[in-house]
C-alpha cells in the first residue's frame, strides 16, 4: 500500500484513531471488575461479541466456520452475530444454542428480506437487523453482492420491519448522528456503529463519531461498535465512550480455521480478560460505570 492508499484507507485511519486515545490509571478504591452484559432481557459474561461475519472457513475440510463461531460464542457465553449466508444456515447457527443476532443484506428483492426475517425469528434469534451500508456500491449504483442486487431503504420501510417482527430490530452501518436519530424515529432497537471494514475511503472512525451518536441516542437503545476492535484495550475505549458492547471480527477468523469453536471462544475470553485488566486499573466496577474522563488524546486534552 503506497502513501496515498494508506491515507485513503478507512481501516488504517480507524487504527490510528484507536491508538491516539490514551488511558489514565486510577487505583484507589478499585475492585475486581464485572464484565457482565445485560442485553434484550438476557445476561452474558462479556460485552465482547462475535462480529456479523459471513462465509467463514471453519476447522477441517467440511467445517462450517459460521456454525463454529456460534459454538464458540456459546462456550464463552457471548453474543453471536451472523451475516450473509444460505437461508438454512441460520437454522444451524441457532441450533448451537448461541444467542445470535441475524443481520440481513438490503436485498432488492423484498421477499428475500422478509423470508430471512421470519426464518430467523422462527429459529429463535436474539434479534434481527439489516446491513444498510451495502445499499450502494463504490460506483454510486445499487450494490451487487455475490450476484444479488441491493437497494437503499426508506424510513417507512424500516418502520415496517420494526413492526413486522417481535424481535428487536437492529441497523448496522450507522456512522452519523443523523442516521442514529432516524433509527430512533423509526423505532429501531439497536444500532451498530460501523464503516463495514472501510467500505468508504476515509470514512470517519467509529470511535470518533461515537460520542455524538451516544448523545443523540441518550441511553434509549443499545449501541454496538464494530470495525477495528482488536483487543481489550480497544474495547475499553469504546465502552468508556458509551458503547453497550463491541464486536471482534478479524481476530477470530484464523483461530476458527485452526481450532474451530474453541479458537473463537479463546479469543473472546482473552479480549475479555484484557478488558477486565483495563477496568481494574481505572476503577471501573462494571461495563456501565466507566468514567469517560480516563480517556485522553495525545495532545493532552480529554478524548470526549
Amino acid at each position: 500500500m503506497d502513501q496515498r492508499e494508506k491515507a485513503m484507507d478507512a481501516n488504517a485511519i480507524t487504527r490510528a484513531y484507536f491508538d491516539e486515545i490514551l488511558i489514565e490509571m486510577r487505583h484507589i478504591d478499585n475492585k475486581i471488575p464485572d464484565t457482565t452484559l445485560h442485553l434484550y432481557g438476557e445476561t452474558f459474561s462479556t460485552p465482547i461479541m462475535m462480529a456479523a461475519l459471513s462465509h467463514l472457513k471453519g476447522q477441517g475440510n467440511e467445517g462450517d466456520g459460521m456454525v463454529q463461531m456460534a459454538e464458540g460464542a456459546k462456550l464463552a457465553n457471548a453474543v453471536n452475530w451472523a451475516g450473509m449466508g444460505e437461508i438454512e444456515q441460520f437454522d444451524r447457527i441457532a441450533a448451537t444454542g448461541a444467542r445470535s443476532i441475524k443481520i440481513i443484506k438490503p436485498y432488492d428483492d423484498e421477499n428475500m428480506v422478509l423470508e430471512r426475517m421470519d426464518r430467523a425469528e422462527a429459529a429463535g434469534a436474539l434479534a434481527v437487523g439489516m446491513d444498510l451500508d451495502h445499499s450502494f456500491g463504490g460506483n454510486g449504483k445499487p450494490d451487487i453482492v455475490l450476484g444479488l442486487k441491493m437497494r437503499p431503504r426508506t424510513m417507512k420501510e424500516l418502520e415496517s420491519y420494526v413492526k413486522r417482527t417481535k424481535l428487536p430490530f437492529v441497523i448496522k452501518g450507522v456512522l452519523s448522528a443523523t442516521d442514529a436519530q432516524k433509527c430512533l424515529d423509526a423505532g429501531v432497537q439497536g444500532i451498530v456503529v460501523s464503516h463495514h471494514h472501510g467500505i468508504l475511503p476515509t470514512a470517519v472512525p467509529p470511535l470518533m463519531v461515537l460520542p455524538e451518536i451516544v448523545r443523540v441516542i441518550g441511553g434509549r437503545i443499545p449501541i454496538f461498535v464494530d470495525c477495528g476492535v482488536m483487543n481489550g484495550t480497544d474495547a475499553f475505549k469504546c465502552l468508556a465512550m458509551g458503547a453497550t458492547a463491541v464486536s471482534v471480527g478479524r481476530p477470530v477468523m484464523q483461530p476458527i480455521i485452526e481450532r474451530g469453536a474453541q479458537g473463537a471462544a479463546d479469543v473472546i475470553s482473552a479480549v475479555t480478560a484484557e478488558l477486565a485488566g483495563a477496568m481494574a486499573r481505572t476503577c471501573s466496577p462494571d461495563i456501565t460505570h466507566i468514567d469517560p474522563t480516563v480517556l485522553w488524546r495525545r495532545n493532552g486534552v480529554h478524548a470526549i
